[in-house]
């Protein structure tokens, strides 16, 4: 039973109490054991993403009838679809509970807090054990050679800026940026489902093209904000493992230029999706000015000939 409680429970609890012992205030810190509490929910997220997939997913699927090429897009966006609307829900709800939206110098403010709430470094363990779990997912779900180096991509990103935030004890800044892009991911998967069901539904992409940009300038701001002016100028700078402080300027250069490039990539390819749906937009229309334009002088021929 100590031994598995290692894999199932949070590790690494501080309690503090008030100086009359009235009341007791409870912490977390992360450690190596981590690792195992990880792996454990990891193996969760593996059995969730088959019960999604057999319950789900392939019943909506049989009645589809979809070709290779969407059904593997469809599963992708219904089991993402799943997790972002999850994560969402509990990351606002912890953003509401603690107000962390209320102060933007909180972001930097009382750096390093090396100790989390319960729900805080529960919520990452779980972030960051379902993004490994999407590794073995690629050879379980079978996906095709062509579609492995996109996914292996963002899992890898994300995978890294997760555990990027939780180890540098960027906790706070983290669950802000991730909220509102896993609601813009959120949409953006939704909206693939629902065009994967009838392909006239599309208003879905044109509130994520309007919501993915704002959010890629919200991440920008907050990232330059508390990079190059909040952690520069806190009365603590100074690199120390033990004490969890990292705010030195390479580590700031770093986190910042790791942000930025994200971003510009994120925007990059975001570009080029709208400029392939613009072209097909017009390949589209132009045989179908071609067959109103044959109409139309037919119907002008046809009073002539009488």
């Amino acid at each position: 039973a100590k031994f598995a409680v290692i894999f199932v429970a949070v590790q690494y609890n501080v309690t503090y109490t008030t100086d009359d012992n009235s009341e007791q205030f409870h912490f977390y810190d992360y450690g190596p054991k981590d690792i195992a509490t990880i792996f454990f929910y990891m193996l969760v997220a593996i059995n969730l993403h088959a019960i999604i997939q057999e319950h789900i997913l392939d019943k909506i699927n049989r009645r589809l009838h979809l070709s290779k090429t969407k059904h593997s897009k469809f599963n992708e966006s219904g089991q993402l679809a799943f997790f972002y609307l999850f994560s969402f829900i509990w990351g606002a709800s912890i953003l509401n509970e603690e107000e962390f939206m209320m102060d933007p110098s909180s972001l930097w403010k009382d750096y390093p807090r090396s100790r989390m709430l319960f729900q805080v470094k529960f919520f990452y363990i779980c972030q960051i054990a379902y993004w490994l779990h999407a590794l073995p997912e690629l050879y379980f779900q079978k996906i095709r050679k062509e579609d492995i180096p996109r996914q292996l991509c963002y899992i890898c990103l994300y995978i890294a800026h997760i555990s990027g935030a939780y180890l540098l004890n960027l906790q706070h800044l983290g669950l802000i940026l991730m909220v509102p892009h896993y609601l813009v991911e959120l949409i953006f998967h939704a909206s693939r489902l629902f065009y994967f069901i009838d392909e006239n539904k599309q208003q879905g992409f044109t509130i994520w093209a309007l919501l993915f940009v704002m959010v890629r300038l919200l991440t920008l701001t907050l990232s330059v904000l508390t990079f190059g002016f909040g952690l520069a100028r806190v009365e603590n700078p100074g690199f120390s493992i033990a004490d969890g402080n990292f705010n030195v300027l390479p580590v700031r250069i770093g986190c910042l230029a790791a942000v930025c490039l994200t971003q510009a990539w994120m925007m990059w390819k975001f570009i080029n999706f709208q400029l392939k749906k613009w072209r097909e937009h017009v390949k589209n229309q132009i045989p179908k000015k071609k067959i109103a334009n044959t109409k139309n002088k037919r119907t002008k021929k046809e009073p002539n000939r009488g």
